[in-house]
């Protein structure tokens, strides 16, 4: 778990978990491996996945299923894909405690985007494998976003690069087999972040908070996942003011007619040489 100057303050609970939480995001247990008439009893590394609250002014908005590591840039990520803030600079981590139960994440905003988020306030258990869950309208669930102003053209070889040099910056699942990854690459296909998470929207949060700490400038590039392209993938990478994403395996009918209107290339199937573009092809520069 990472704690960066805007979240010097001490842990205010102390830990008290019967497993402590990891802050490589890895937990041992104890298993038993069969392998023909062979019995094996050894320590098995398994990925954390446990409550994650995020608070704002000590009022609770959200807890997802997460992995708890680089939980600051989950809390921006997450502020500016949920559009809570337009910018990381309205936010302020203000805490990361430990609990009995799980992690709180607490925040402040300024006033007027704290009154605007007490009018929408939602609380709700999202699990690792969805990011709309427990939203309370049709409305809120389907946000209208203003289009991704960006000129960005990204050529195959680009997108295949990205998504090859993936895996290297998956060291959890390496160890773990159990998670997903999101990644930024350059318009060239260099790849300069790499965000992990038990939950694929998770995943994409930290790597969208990731950038806005670093102040990289999200039009430049493109996201690969190693994951389907759901709707709320693709909504918080135009949230995110990115102008493609690339996926290692299927796009859904909600995320294709979403990223037309808010101008996100969708490229799926990005394997083996091969990738098949669903939606707005302006933004993938094919061979003539």
């Amino acid at each position: 778990m990472e704690h960066a100057t805007a979240c010097a303050a001490p842990l205010s609970t102390p830990l008290s978990l019967a497993h402590p939480i990891s802050h490589r995001g890895i937990r041992l247990v104890r298993a038993t491996v069969c392998t023909g008439s062979i019995v094996d009893s050894r320590e098995e590394k398994i990925i954390d996945e446990l409550p994650v609250g995020l608070l704002y002014a000590d009022d609770l908005f959200a807890v997802m299923l997460a992995t708890p590591t680089d939980l600051e840039d989950f809390a921006i990520g997450f502020s500016l894909s949920e559009g809570i803030v337009g910018s990381a600079d309205e936010l302020a981590v203000t805490a990361i405690d430990e609990l009995t139960e799980g992690v709180r994440i607490r925040m402040q905003l300024p006033v007027e985007r704290l009154a605007a988020l007490l009018r929408r306030k939602r609380n709700l258990m999202g699990g690792s494998g969805c990011g709309r869950c427990g939203t309370d309208s049709f409305a809120e669930t389907l946000r209208p976003l203003d289009p991704v102003r960006s000129t960005a053209c990204i050529t195959p070889e680009a997108i295949g690069r990205a998504m090859a040099a993936l895996p290297s910056g998956q060291s959890l699942n390496r160890e773990t087999g159990a998670v997903h990854a999101a990644g930024f690459a350059r318009l060239d296909g260099e790849l300069v972040a790499v965000r992990e998470d038990v939950g694929r929207h998770n995943a994409l949060d930290k790597l969208i908070g990731a950038l806005a700490r670093a102040r990289i400038d999200p039009t430049g590039g493109f996201v690969v996942v190693s994951s389907r392209c759901s709707f709320e993938m693709l909504h918080k990478t135009a949230a995110g003011g990115i102008p493609l994403i690339a996926a290692i395996s299927a796009p859904t009918s909600l995320c294709v007619g979403f990223a037309e209107t808010v101008g996100v290339g969708v490229v799926a199937f990005v394997r083996g040489g091969r990738l098949t573009v669903y939606a707005v092809p302006s933004r993938v520069a094919m061979p003539v």
